[in-house]
């Protein structure tokens, strides 16, 4: 009922457009709008009011929030709180209510929208000059309305496009008033007063680039578009000077700008570096501007830039998502977020409109149930009605990191059926920056859009005041990021290349071989050589579809060659409650952490036992499935249960649990397990069904630096063989491996049989 409410009023408001109510304005003379919304998008937009379902809708709602701030009044308050407190909040609302109201007042004439936005600028050109910075010090960048210039930068981006709106229709005099007292010192305050938040790769830089850049295509500003574009002069900062979030000011070229930050975090896959996440985040800037470079200076071609990116950009980030949706956590990655975001309705529509119009993109604009109020929008609504869409499906992929795509990458191997879905994330990419985490060679699982193996994302409750302002927590530093926190090995104790930021940037996997060509045997194997100097990590993460099963496996095998002996760690995160195990444990009176340093100060031990086997299974339910992992052991190595919240006062971590194998005083040894989904449970009927493991064991038969062989055991009597080349990667290499009383022929990296 409220949506045809919704859609009755705005066709009253669009008959009343048509026959020149007097509260409506006329088209006003000049240039503008001119960048997200243009003139003859205006033009054509009215002519479609109306007609178009999903973009009525969307229109309608816009109309409705500002209605509402409009009857409420307009509130600056002065700067106060961290993110989540009121006057952050505010501020918020304020530029998100200001840019629908330029659009409404473009699209229906009415000059109340105007007046609107007119009036809240003027009330912030009035503050603006009344005090240098935001009270809460604690950002390396501190803002001006907001607790740091990012935010800041936020309202610059959406406040320039209201203004663009507005900004024919206002008095010249007002425009000069604004320009001077309010925008171009805005400008200035983030760019030039804040290098070292400006002129960098980051983000951060980017929504800093951007807002600098929009407000210089509103105000043709040639300025201030080219410092956008290209960064600030090398002499206005210390180019060995770091900022206290990890980024460097300046690569060793001194590139700086919006064009450093579309060359620079991208990989030409469309991968950005910093993770999904951040990717989600930074999309709205970079296409956003990129849509307003388009419209406004057509000549500099952005969207073919570095072979098209931006478009790449959204497809590779619709493709990190899960079955839901919901972004793959890596590095610094709240959980929860998904593409039906905000940032991502921009991103979907201006891909399609700017791309090739590629139709599996309807089909995500069709979920995400909105459309941007321009052409753009308009284009996918007027598709969608015509029933264009075509499905999105997620196919097994790799992404490349790196600016040249030679810095590790993403795996992603996908099963998707009628009933089912899974997808397994394999990370052997670079750093990532500030946001990156110390987990090579780690990997999280996915069965219908549920995490079976989890990231742990990152420590943050974004916007919750009574989490530290909504900041990062400090345990995002001493926990999450640290390797522990993920599913690959740890050495002695120690996070991957002893959690330096420096080292880190410096170095990345390699990837051995990626090939999901045959869908009933996709693999991705990667290599990591300085995460730990003198030993070699090599990971291989296979997915299996075997007729006998309903399901796909895992076949997990991390060989690990070193100088020296060391103790190895291999956590699987998993969740839900354990089921059973093959080895016996015993649990202590009182809990202890597991180490005092490296995440491992944040994880109780909850319980233990010794493997006394070559193969040891460990159950859990969780989701109502069964799950099994099925690992090679030596009789000595020790199974540990684990569970974060150690050394947590506030509470600030999820109690997760763990199951960790460690081998003591090794050399170089082999991991190898299988993980498996092979049942499920109805509370309902109480029914088990399926709740055992269909393997008996797995077994590691010979593993040296040129080949290893495993033996999986069903237990059906039915025994499969895989060898792995760990040296040659090449699909043509004829390989001859000699096993007891036979010899085993093949070419390419795997024999499976």
């Amino acid at each position: 009922m409220q949506k045809i409410a919704r859609l009755l009023l705005l066709s009253i408001l669009i008959y009343s457009c048509s026959n020149d109510n007097k509260v409506l304005v006329e088209d006003s003379e000049g240039n503008h709008p001119n960048l997200i919304l243009t003139k003859s998008a205006v033009s054509e937009i009215k002519t479609q009011l109306g007609a178009i379902p999903i973009f009525d809708e969307t229109l309608a709602l816009a109309k409705e929030e500002v209605d509402e701030a409009i009857e409420k009044g307009i509130a600056v308050p002065m700067p106060k709180d961290m993110a989540g407190g009121y006057t952050h909040t505010q501020h918020k609302l304020n530029y998100a209510h200001m840019q629908k109201a330029g659009v409404l007042f473009q699209l229906l004439g009415d000059k109340k929208y105007a007046v609107f936005v007119r009036d809240m600028l003027l009330e912030y050109a009035k503050i603006f000059p009344t005090f240098d910075t935001h009270p809460e010090p604690r950002s390396y960048a501190t803002g001006k309305f907001f607790w740091q210039c990012l935010n800041d930068s936020n309202w610059l981006v959406y406040t320039s496009q209201a203004y663009d709106c507005i900004y024919d229709w206002l008095p010249k005099d007002q425009t000069a008033y604004l320009n001077k007292n309010l925008f171009r010192p805005y400008a200035d305050f983030l760019s030039v007063k804040n290098p070292k938040y400006f002129n960098r790769v980051h983000n951060h830089s980017t929504w800093g680039n951007v807002a600098v850049g929009m407000i210089g295509l509103v105000m043709d500003d040639e300025e201030l578009i080219n410092r956008s574009l290209y960064g600030l002069e090398k002499g206005n900062v210390d180019l060995n000077e770091k900022d206290n979030d990890g980024g460097f000011i300046y690569d060793k070229e001194g590139k700086a700008g919006f064009l450093a930050n579309v060359d620079s975090p991208f990989s030409p896959d469309g991968f950005y570096t910093e993770g999904p996440y951040y990717q989600r985040y930074a999309m709205y800037p970079f296409l956003i501007f990129a849509e307003a470079l388009q419209n406004k200076k057509p000549d500099l071609k952005i969207f073919d830039y570095k072979e098209g990116v931006l478009i790449k950009a959204v497809d590779a980030l619709l493709n990190l998502t899960d079955a839901d949706g919901e972004f793959f956590p890596l590095n610094d990655g709240q959980k929860g977020m998904s593409y039906y975001t905000s940032s991502l309705v921009s991103a979907v529509d201006i891909a399609y409109y700017y791309g090739n119009q590629d139709t599996r993109l309807l089909s995500v604009a069709k979920k995400q149930g909105t459309v941007q109020l321009d052409a753009t929008g308009l284009k996918v609504a007027q598709d969608l009605k015509a029933g264009k869409e075509a499905p999105f499906v997620k196919q097994s992929m790799m992404l490349s990191d790196g600016s040249k795509g030679d810095e590790g990458g993403i795996g992603i191997l996908r099963y998707n059926s009628q009933d089912d879905t899974m997808a397994l994330v394999y990370k052997y990419a670079a750093q990532g920056l500030s946001h990156g985490h110390y987990d090579k060679l780690s990997f999280s699982l996915y069965e219908n859009g549920d995490e079976v193996l989890q990231d742990y994302g990152l420590s943050r409750f974004v916007n919750v005041e009574q989490k530290n302002g909504g900041g990062y927590l400090k345990e995002n530093k001493t926990y999450a990021k640290h390797t522990i926190a993920h599913n690959t090995v740890v050495q002695n104790g120690v996070s991957h290349y002893k959690y330096d930021f420096e080292t880190g940037s410096k170095n990345h996997p390699e990837q051995f071989v990626f090939d999901a060509s045959d869908v009933n045997f996709q693999i991705a194997s990667a290599k990591e050589s300085n995460a730990y100097p003198g030993t070699e990590m090599h990971r291989t993460l296979i997915m299996i579809k075997d007729d006998a099963l309903g399901k796909p496996f895992i076949v997990d095998v991390f060989n690990l060659q070193s100088n020296s002996k060391n103790q190895y760690d291999l956590p699987f995160h998993y969740f839900g409650q354990i089921i059973a195990t093959s080895f016996d444990y015993s649990v202590p009176k009182s809990l202890t952490t597991l180490g005092d340093k490296y995440g491992y100060n944040h994880i109780w031990n909850e319980g233990s036992g010794i493997a006394n086997a070559e193969s040891i299974q460990f159950t859990w339910l969780n989701n109502r499935r069964f799950y099994t992992l099925t690992s090679a052991t030596s009789k000595s190595d020790e199974i540990i249960f684990a569970r974060v919240g150690a050394n947590d006062p506030k509470f600030n971590l999820r109690k997760d649990p763990s199951v960790i194998i460690r081998r003591n005083n090794t050399q170089n040894t082999t991991f190898a397990s299988i993980i498996e989904s092979h049942g499920t449970y109805n509370p309902v009927k109480e029914v088990a069904a399926n709740a055992y493991s269909s393997f008996s064991k797995i077994e590691v038969i010979s593993s040296d630096e040129d080949y290893t062989a495993i033996k999986l055991l069903f237990k059906k009597e039915e025994e499969k063989l895989l060898i792995l080349a760990n040296k040659d990667s090449n699909p043509n290499t004829e390989h001859n491996f000699k096993l007891k009383d036979k010899t085993v022929n093949w070419k390419g990296v795997y024999y499976y049989k």
